[in-house]
């Protein structure tokens, strides 16, 4: 590697589940690296609670099958497993027509084809793993500028009130599209609206969800309902993603919860008996986001901060965490060639790959708003007749699978220890 002087191999600006999981990542597989992670938020292990509790109302991110084997690679599977709830059965429909298709963990010889997670969970999990690493946290603190210097990165933080500078070689960006610091540093985005909202929160039951993620295409949009709470019983407990145009959303959130209960009903309809009780609600405008050249000599875009897509099908962190994945390889590999992480062979290396990844589960994802999204009756009747195919066909339902699964991909890199889990909701 260079032989420069710098204070760190790398900093992470953002230590949420995007940044901590790739400072995990690399805890474990590229140990020679030395690591800081620049976080917003005040971070001490006294905060960490003994026992977790789990509250009715916090937000959850879906897990695909490939992305538990991340987990499981980093030796983080097994206390996430606690909390973490399975889909074994995904049943996709399409509101008033007879399309519908329905896949099972148990066709594909899987305990589950997914997983449910709070985000506080995963974040009380990655922190306590980190813990026993050599990974050092400037938090609360934020990264406010970065300049080239030779052979890597100076890059400004401002903690306590005062702005210090440190040298690594190389700058990862993790901290979300909505800071604003990859626009000070001049990255273009490009920002397609779909003219939606999503509407997130926890609704109540009255039978159970027997581990079923529904996708439901309606006319106003798709609606997700997955299974939350106990990882080893069926509860009566779903996390909610309600897709709403802008005045669906705003008569939707002036109503009572009773009120709300009904008109979920109304879209959803049966399939879980009657709608008990919504938590507190939560909604963001829905954009697909794209950064042209997210990875720079010494400085890459990684998770919210490199593209945003429509949470259908859930693909959002899955997407991200194999980036991250496939990131952590490249420097495995630059570290074992003698090469600076920070050049831009290996993280143009990263981008090459993980456009394969991105275009791939874009299009796939886009594709079910497009098509779902069309009132004609041609139209209408060939995807449900693509949604019965599905079903009858075993070759297209188990593309469909691993798509859903995140199973599809590159061979890990020989020797490197890292997966790549290379085909396919909130990841700050």
């Amino acid at each position: 590697m260079n032989t420069e002087r710098v204070d760190t191999d790398l900093i992470i600006a953002g230590g949420g589940l995007a940044g901590a999981t790739l400072a995990l990542a690399l805890a474990r597989l590229v140990p020679e690296l030395k690591v800081t992670v620049v976080e917003a938020f005040p971070l001490s292990p006294e905060a960490l609670p003994e026992d977790y509790q789990p509250s009715y109302d916090s937000r959850s991110t879906a897990l695909a099958w490939g992305s538990r084997l991340i987990f499981d690679q980093l030796g983080l599977w097994r206390q996430l497993s606690e909390h973490a709830t399975p889909i074994r059965h995904i049943h996709v429909s399409d509101r008033g027509r007879f399309g519908a298709t329905r896949l099972h963990a148990n066709e594909h010889g899987q305990d589950a084809l997914g997983y449910v997670a709070d985000n506080r969970w995963m974040g009380l999990c990655l922190m306590r793993a980190l813990l026993d690493t050599r990974v050092s946290w400037q938090a609360p603190a934020q990264v406010e500028g970065m300049k080239p210097v030779a052979g890597g990165v100076r890059v400004a933080i401002r903690k306590d009130g005062a702005q210090k500078e440190l040298t690594a070689r190389c700058l990862v960006i993790a901290d979300g599209g909505r800071s604003g610091l990859r626009e000070k540093l001049g990255f273009v985005t490009r920002t397609e609206a779909y003219g939606q909202n999503a509407l997130i929160a926890n609704v109540s039951t009255s039978d159970s969800h027997q581990f079923t993620a529904y996708e439901r295409f309606t006319e106003a949009g798709p609606m997700a309902l997955l299974p939350h709470g106990s990882p080893k019983r069926p509860g009566h407990q779903s996390a909610l993603v309600w897709t709403l145009e802008n005045e669906a959303l705003d008569e939707i959130l002036s109503l009572s919860d009773e009120q709300k209960c009904q008109k979920l009903q109304e879209r959803f309809g049966w399939r879980l008996g009657r709608f008990t009780h919504i938590g507190q609600c939560h909604h963001y405008p829905l954009n697909l986001t794209t950064v042209d050249e997210p990875a720079r000599p010494g400085v890459v875009l990684v998770g919210n901060a490199a593209h945003a897509l429509h949470p259908v099908a859930g693909q959002g962190f899955n997407l991200a965490l194999r980036g991250l994945m496939t990131l952590v390889e490249q420097f495995r590999r630059a570290v074992d060639e003698g090469i600076s992480i920070g050049e831009l062979s290996v993280l143009g290396r990263y981008q090459q790959l993980h456009r394969q990844d991105w275009q791939h589960t874009v299009q796939f994802s886009d594709s079910l708003i497009r098509i779902f999204g069309q009132p004609l009756a041609p139209i209408a009747a060939a995807r449900d007749a693509g949604l019965v195919g599905l079903d009858l066909l075993p070759g297209a339902k188990r593309w469909f699978a691993r798509k859903a699964m995140g199973t599809g991909g590159r061979k890990p890199l020989v020797g490197s220890g890292v997966s790549s889990f290379e085909a396919e909701k909130h990841d700050r």
